[in-house]
Protein backbone atom coordinates (compact mmCIF):
# COMPACT_ATOMS: atom_id res chain seq x y z
CA UNK A 1 0.00 0.00 0.00
CA UNK A 2 1.64 3.57 -1.49
CA UNK A 3 2.19 5.63 2.33
CA UNK A 4 0.47 8.67 2.13
CA UNK A 5 2.59 12.18 2.35
CA UNK A 6 1.75 15.88 3.62
CA UNK A 7 1.11 17.75 0.11
CA UNK A 8 3.55 20.49 -1.18
CA UNK A 9 3.03 24.02 -1.50
CA UNK A 10 3.04 23.18 -5.25
CA UNK A 11 0.14 20.90 -4.70
CA UNK A 12 -1.56 23.64 -1.90
CA UNK A 13 -1.58 27.02 -4.05
CA UNK A 14 -2.87 27.24 -7.50
CA UNK A 15 0.93 27.99 -10.27
CA UNK A 16 0.09 32.16 -11.28
CA UNK A 17 2.49 33.88 -12.96
CA UNK A 18 3.32 37.61 -11.51
CA UNK A 19 3.65 40.60 -14.28
CA UNK A 20 6.26 43.31 -13.67
CA UNK A 21 4.03 45.53 -12.38
CA UNK A 22 2.52 43.46 -9.54
CA UNK A 23 6.35 42.68 -8.63
CA UNK A 24 6.79 46.29 -8.51
CA UNK A 25 3.55 46.89 -6.06
CA UNK A 26 4.63 43.97 -3.92
CA UNK A 27 8.24 45.64 -3.63
CA UNK A 28 6.99 48.83 -2.94
CA UNK A 29 4.80 47.48 0.18
CA UNK A 30 7.36 45.67 1.51
CA UNK A 31 8.91 48.28 3.48
CA UNK A 32 5.57 49.58 4.93
CA UNK A 33 5.88 46.61 6.93
CA UNK A 34 9.24 46.86 7.96
CA UNK A 35 9.17 50.60 8.72
CA UNK A 36 7.09 49.67 11.90
CA UNK A 37 9.88 50.28 14.37
CA UNK A 38 9.57 48.23 18.12
CA UNK A 39 9.13 50.94 20.42
CA UNK A 40 11.88 52.47 22.26
CA UNK A 41 12.88 51.34 26.03
CA UNK A 42 11.60 53.29 28.66
CA UNK A 43 14.00 53.27 31.64
CA UNK A 44 12.20 53.39 34.97
CA UNK A 45 13.59 54.54 37.95
CA UNK A 46 12.19 52.74 41.52
CA UNK A 47 13.83 54.04 45.00
CA UNK A 48 13.33 52.86 48.78
CA UNK A 49 14.90 53.47 51.38
CA UNK A 50 15.42 49.56 52.34
CA UNK A 51 19.17 47.79 52.02
CA UNK A 52 19.88 46.70 48.64
CA UNK A 53 20.56 42.74 47.83
CA UNK A 54 19.90 40.61 45.19
CA UNK A 55 17.18 38.43 43.59
CA UNK A 56 17.71 36.00 45.67
CA UNK A 57 18.72 37.62 48.88
CA UNK A 58 18.24 40.58 51.21
CA UNK A 59 15.38 42.73 52.49
CA UNK A 60 12.32 41.18 50.76
CA UNK A 61 11.39 45.08 49.57
CA UNK A 62 14.38 45.23 48.03
CA UNK A 63 14.11 41.76 46.09
CA UNK A 64 10.54 42.44 45.62
CA UNK A 65 11.57 45.50 43.29
CA UNK A 66 14.14 43.91 41.40
CA UNK A 67 11.58 40.42 40.69
CA UNK A 68 8.95 43.16 39.46
CA UNK A 69 11.68 44.85 37.79
CA UNK A 70 13.01 41.77 35.82
CA UNK A 71 9.86 40.12 34.94
CA UNK A 72 8.91 43.76 33.52
CA UNK A 73 11.87 43.70 31.02
CA UNK A 74 11.22 40.13 30.42
CA UNK A 75 7.49 40.54 29.33
CA UNK A 76 7.86 43.77 27.75
CA UNK A 77 10.64 42.23 25.86
CA UNK A 78 12.92 45.13 27.41
CA UNK A 79 10.65 48.14 26.49
CA UNK A 80 10.31 48.66 29.96
CA UNK A 81 13.26 48.59 32.16
CA UNK A 82 13.75 49.64 35.51
CA UNK A 83 17.01 50.63 37.83
CA UNK A 84 16.70 49.76 41.51
CA UNK A 85 17.88 52.62 44.03
CA UNK A 86 18.09 51.33 47.34
CA UNK A 87 19.19 53.06 50.70
CA UNK A 88 17.39 56.51 49.91
CA UNK A 89 20.25 56.69 47.09
CA UNK A 90 18.51 58.64 44.82
CA UNK A 91 16.69 60.32 47.33
CA UNK A 92 15.81 61.62 51.00
CA UNK A 93 13.06 59.29 52.62
CA UNK A 94 10.42 61.56 52.94
CA UNK A 95 10.86 63.26 49.19
CA UNK A 96 9.94 59.95 47.50
CA UNK A 97 5.95 60.47 47.40
CA UNK A 98 6.09 64.57 46.63
CA UNK A 99 8.18 63.27 43.98
CA UNK A 100 5.71 60.86 42.70
CA UNK A 101 3.12 63.01 42.63
CA UNK A 102 5.28 65.41 40.81
CA UNK A 103 6.38 63.09 37.90
CA UNK A 104 9.97 63.35 39.13
CA UNK A 105 10.30 59.94 40.40
CA UNK A 106 8.70 56.63 38.19
CA UNK A 107 8.28 54.26 41.17
CA UNK A 108 8.62 53.97 44.90
CA UNK A 109 7.97 51.05 47.52
CA UNK A 110 7.59 53.61 50.40
CA UNK A 111 5.41 53.32 54.09
CA UNK A 112 2.24 55.53 52.77
CA UNK A 113 1.98 56.91 55.96
CA UNK A 114 4.75 59.16 55.11
CA UNK A 115 2.48 60.83 52.96
CA UNK A 116 0.18 61.48 55.73
CA UNK A 117 1.45 65.00 56.20
CA UNK A 118 0.38 65.96 53.11
CA UNK A 119 -2.73 63.43 52.46
CA UNK A 120 -4.23 62.99 55.89
CA UNK A 121 -6.35 60.04 54.37
CA UNK A 122 -3.21 58.30 53.89
CA UNK A 123 -2.66 58.07 57.43
CA UNK A 124 -5.07 54.69 57.54
CA UNK A 125 -2.16 52.95 56.44
CA UNK A 126 -0.45 52.91 59.86
CA UNK A 127 -3.72 53.20 62.43
CA UNK A 128 -3.11 51.19 65.46
CA UNK A 129 -5.29 48.20 65.89
CA UNK A 130 -6.96 48.96 62.93
CA UNK A 131 -5.86 45.72 60.91
CA UNK A 132 -4.75 42.79 62.92
CA UNK A 133 -3.78 39.99 60.22
CA UNK A 134 -2.13 40.03 56.71
CA UNK A 135 -5.21 38.41 55.88
CA UNK A 136 -7.70 41.43 56.60
CA UNK A 137 -5.00 43.76 55.41
CA UNK A 138 -4.74 42.04 52.31
CA UNK A 139 -8.95 42.19 51.73
CA UNK A 140 -8.52 45.57 51.51
CA UNK A 141 -7.49 45.79 47.89
CA UNK A 142 -10.83 43.69 46.78
CA UNK A 143 -12.98 45.81 49.26
CA UNK A 144 -14.78 49.28 49.41
CA UNK A 145 -11.83 50.73 51.60
CA UNK A 146 -9.09 49.05 49.60
CA UNK A 147 -11.34 50.71 46.21
CA UNK A 148 -11.87 54.36 47.44
CA UNK A 149 -8.68 54.59 48.83
CA UNK A 150 -7.04 53.33 45.86
CA UNK A 151 -9.33 55.94 43.74
CA UNK A 152 -8.04 58.69 46.42
CA UNK A 153 -4.54 58.25 46.08
CA UNK A 154 -4.44 58.25 42.09
CA UNK A 155 -6.60 61.82 42.35
CA UNK A 156 -3.92 62.67 44.31
CA UNK A 157 -0.70 61.59 41.45
CA UNK A 158 0.15 58.01 43.00
CA UNK A 159 -1.27 54.66 41.28
CA UNK A 160 -0.99 51.39 43.66
CA UNK A 161 0.70 49.17 41.50
CA UNK A 162 1.56 46.51 44.43
CA UNK A 163 -0.62 46.15 48.11
CA UNK A 164 1.89 45.04 50.77
CA UNK A 165 1.03 45.05 54.34
CA UNK A 166 3.95 44.46 57.06
CA UNK A 167 3.33 43.42 60.43
CA UNK A 168 5.50 45.05 63.40
CA UNK A 169 6.88 44.98 66.94
CA UNK A 170 8.87 47.22 68.99
CA UNK A 171 12.54 47.17 70.00
CA UNK A 172 13.57 49.13 73.35
CA UNK A 173 17.11 50.12 74.48
CA UNK A 174 16.38 49.54 78.19
CA UNK A 175 12.91 48.33 79.09
CA UNK A 176 10.34 46.43 77.21
CA UNK A 177 6.98 48.04 75.87
CA UNK A 178 4.62 45.73 76.06
CA UNK A 179 1.39 47.27 77.91
CA UNK A 180 0.27 51.08 77.77
CA UNK A 181 1.77 51.69 81.43
CA UNK A 182 5.06 50.69 79.99
CA UNK A 183 5.30 53.70 77.70
CA UNK A 184 5.62 55.95 80.31
CA UNK A 185 8.40 58.24 80.02
CA UNK A 186 9.88 56.48 77.55
CA UNK A 187 11.01 58.85 73.80
CA UNK A 188 9.21 56.64 71.36
CA UNK A 189 9.19 56.51 67.50
CA UNK A 190 5.48 55.33 66.10
CA UNK A 191 5.93 55.60 62.95
CA UNK A 192 2.91 57.62 62.16
CA UNK A 193 0.89 60.59 63.37
CA UNK A 194 -2.34 58.25 64.52
CA UNK A 195 0.58 56.07 66.23
CA UNK A 196 2.26 58.76 67.56
CA UNK A 197 -1.37 59.93 69.12
CA UNK A 198 -1.84 56.40 70.67
CA UNK A 199 1.70 56.42 72.12
CA UNK A 200 1.11 60.11 74.06
CA UNK A 201 -1.63 59.36 75.59
CA UNK A 202 -0.08 56.53 77.17
CA UNK A 203 2.46 58.56 78.10
CA UNK A 204 5.57 58.60 75.70
CA UNK A 205 7.20 61.17 74.12
CA UNK A 206 7.64 60.81 70.22
CA UNK A 207 9.94 61.16 67.72
CA UNK A 208 8.96 61.34 63.99
CA UNK A 209 11.66 60.12 61.74
CA UNK A 210 11.34 57.52 59.02
CA UNK A 211 13.12 53.68 59.97
CA UNK A 212 16.49 53.86 58.38
CA UNK A 213 17.40 56.62 60.95
CA UNK A 214 16.41 54.53 63.90
CA UNK A 215 19.66 52.84 64.47
CA UNK A 216 21.35 55.88 65.00
CA UNK A 217 18.61 57.39 67.33
CA UNK A 218 18.40 54.50 69.73
CA UNK A 219 22.77 53.95 69.33
CA UNK A 220 22.54 57.78 70.62
CA UNK A 221 20.31 57.31 73.37
CA UNK A 222 18.04 60.12 71.55
CA UNK A 223 15.36 57.33 71.07
CA UNK A 224 14.63 54.85 73.85
CA UNK A 225 11.98 52.37 71.76
CA UNK A 226 11.35 52.04 68.62
CA UNK A 227 8.07 50.60 66.58
CA UNK A 228 8.74 49.00 63.08
CA UNK A 229 8.13 46.61 60.43
CA UNK A 230 9.74 42.63 61.52
CA UNK A 231 11.70 42.74 58.15
CA UNK A 232 12.71 46.66 59.12
CA UNK A 233 14.00 45.44 62.53
CA UNK A 234 16.28 43.12 61.06
CA UNK A 235 17.19 44.72 57.92
CA UNK A 236 18.27 47.71 59.85
CA UNK A 237 20.59 45.79 62.90
CA UNK A 238 18.37 47.02 65.73
CA UNK A 239 19.12 43.76 67.25
CA UNK A 240 22.76 45.41 68.23
CA UNK A 241 21.31 48.41 70.20
CA UNK A 242 18.05 47.02 71.67
CA UNK A 243 17.66 44.20 74.59
CA UNK A 244 14.39 44.23 74.02
CA UNK A 245 12.10 43.13 71.68
CA UNK A 246 8.81 42.47 71.72
CA UNK A 247 7.42 40.88 68.43
CA UNK A 248 4.44 39.77 66.40
CA UNK A 249 5.25 36.45 66.27
CA UNK A 250 1.79 35.61 67.62
CA UNK A 251 0.10 38.83 66.93
CA UNK A 252 0.39 42.85 66.94
CA UNK A 253 -1.43 46.24 66.88
CA UNK A 254 1.39 47.35 64.33
CA UNK A 255 0.48 46.54 61.01
CA UNK A 256 1.30 48.95 57.79
CA UNK A 257 0.15 49.24 54.10
CA UNK A 258 3.61 50.17 52.06
CA UNK A 259 2.74 49.98 48.47
CA UNK A 260 4.73 49.63 45.49
CA UNK A 261 3.88 53.21 44.07
CA UNK A 262 3.76 54.48 40.91
CA UNK A 263 3.93 57.96 39.59
CA UNK A 264 0.35 58.41 37.50
CA UNK A 265 1.66 61.43 35.35
CA UNK A 266 4.29 58.89 34.11
CA UNK A 267 1.63 55.72 34.09
CA UNK A 268 -0.44 57.61 32.44
CA UNK A 269 1.89 58.75 29.34
CA UNK A 270 2.90 54.83 29.20
CA UNK A 271 0.82 52.64 25.95
CA UNK A 272 -2.70 50.57 27.72
CA UNK A 273 -0.49 47.38 26.85
CA UNK A 274 2.31 48.44 29.32
CA UNK A 275 0.01 49.97 32.03
CA UNK A 276 -2.11 46.40 31.97
CA UNK A 277 1.20 44.60 32.29
CA UNK A 278 2.61 46.79 35.08
CA UNK A 279 -0.73 46.21 37.34
CA UNK A 280 -0.85 42.69 36.69
CA UNK A 281 3.11 41.77 37.39
CA UNK A 282 2.57 44.19 40.59
CA UNK A 283 -0.31 42.21 41.52
CA UNK A 284 1.65 39.10 41.10
CA UNK A 285 4.41 40.18 43.54
CA UNK A 286 1.67 40.54 46.48
CA UNK A 287 2.17 36.66 47.17
CA UNK A 288 5.85 36.96 47.89
CA UNK A 289 5.26 40.29 49.94
CA UNK A 290 2.71 38.13 52.23
CA UNK A 291 4.93 35.28 52.37
CA UNK A 292 8.16 36.61 53.34
CA UNK A 293 6.61 39.56 55.55
CA UNK A 294 5.36 36.42 57.68
CA UNK A 295 8.06 34.47 57.48
CA UNK A 296 10.12 37.83 59.02
CA UNK A 297 7.57 38.21 61.98
CA UNK A 298 9.19 35.11 62.98
CA UNK A 299 12.88 35.25 61.84
CA UNK A 300 13.01 38.57 64.19
CA UNK A 301 12.28 36.70 67.36
CA UNK A 302 15.42 34.51 66.77
CA UNK A 303 17.80 36.91 65.39
CA UNK A 304 17.27 39.26 68.83
CA UNK A 305 17.33 35.98 70.89
CA UNK A 306 20.74 35.20 69.65
CA UNK A 307 22.04 38.66 70.17
CA UNK A 308 21.04 38.47 73.92
CA UNK A 309 17.97 40.41 73.78
CA UNK A 310 15.11 39.57 75.44
CA UNK A 311 11.74 38.61 73.80
CA UNK A 312 8.25 39.27 74.12
CA UNK A 313 4.93 38.76 72.27
CA UNK A 314 1.48 40.16 72.54
CA UNK A 315 -1.87 38.69 73.89
CA UNK A 316 -5.45 39.52 72.94
CA UNK A 317 -5.73 41.55 76.34
CA UNK A 318 -2.97 43.34 75.31
CA UNK A 319 -4.11 44.46 72.25
CA UNK A 320 -7.16 45.31 73.35
CA UNK A 321 -5.74 47.78 76.48
CA UNK A 322 -3.93 49.62 73.42
CA UNK A 323 -7.21 49.51 71.08
CA UNK A 324 -9.08 51.05 74.35
CA UNK A 325 -6.77 53.93 73.98
CA UNK A 326 -5.93 53.79 70.01
CA UNK A 327 -10.22 54.35 69.81
CA UNK A 328 -10.59 57.46 71.64
CA UNK A 329 -7.20 59.25 70.42
CA UNK A 330 -5.94 57.96 66.87
CA UNK A 331 -9.16 56.87 65.11
CA UNK A 332 -11.34 59.85 66.70
CA UNK A 333 -8.54 62.02 65.66
CA UNK A 334 -8.18 60.38 61.88
CA UNK A 335 -12.45 60.22 61.73
CA UNK A 336 -12.70 64.16 62.36
CA UNK A 337 -9.83 65.00 59.76
CA UNK A 338 -12.67 65.38 56.86
CA UNK A 339 -15.56 63.47 56.03
CA UNK A 340 -13.33 61.38 53.60
CA UNK A 341 -11.12 59.86 56.70
CA UNK A 342 -14.46 59.05 58.17
CA UNK A 343 -15.60 56.93 55.40
CA UNK A 344 -12.26 55.18 54.90
CA UNK A 345 -12.24 54.51 58.21
CA UNK A 346 -15.47 52.96 58.47
CA UNK A 347 -15.07 50.95 55.55
CA UNK A 348 -12.10 49.61 56.93
CA UNK A 349 -13.34 48.47 60.36
CA UNK A 350 -16.05 46.64 58.04
CA UNK A 351 -13.27 44.01 56.62
CA UNK A 352 -13.21 41.18 59.19
CA UNK A 353 -10.28 40.03 60.55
Amino acid sequence: MPHSRTPSSRSLFPRMSLSRRDLLAASLALPALSALPARAATKLKVSHQFPGGTLEKGDFRDRLCRIFAAELAKRSNGELDCDIYPNSSLMKTNAQISSLRKGALDLSLVPISYAGGEMPEANIGLMPCLVSTYAQGMAWKTSQVGKDLADYLASKGLIVVSWVWQGGGVASRDRPIIVPEDAKGAKIRGGSREFDLMLQAAGAAVLSLPSNELYAAMQTGACDAGYTSSTSLISFRLEEVAKHLTAATNRTYWFMFEPLLMSKAIFDKLPQDQRDLILKIGSEVEAFAYREAAIDDKAVAEIYAAKGAKIHTMDAAVIEKWRVIARATAWKDYAEKNANCKKLLDLAEQVPA
